[in-house]
């Protein structure tokens, strides 16, 4: 349950300073983000996938190290990120 190289490129765009910038921690997030919404769905269609749901937990702990990471770094970007995102603590 991957994103398109388009919908990555729109993150990458919105969140980041350049069209290359990928390694910026909001982009990280974004992107995180958006594959954990792709596997929630697909965890609503296949309830018995067990290893879709390691997969989950893997990612929503990255980003939970990645959001507590610029909690630390710099608190109003992490404000800013979640309320763009929608993401609740």
């Amino acid at each position: 349950m991957s994103i398109t190289a388009d919908k990555k490129a729109e993150l990458i765009a919105k969140f980041g300073d350049g069209e290359k910038d990928t390694g910026r921690s909001e982009v990280q997030i974004a992107i995180l983000t958006e594959r954990i919404r792709n596997l929630t769905e697909h965890r609503k269609l296949h309830k018995k996938d067990n290893n879709c749901n390691r997969g989950l937990l893997m990612l929503v702990g990255q980003r939970r190290r990645l959001l507590n990471y610029l909690t630390n770094k710099d608190i109003e970007r992490y404000r800013k990120i979640v309320k763009d995102l929608g993401l609740r603590r």
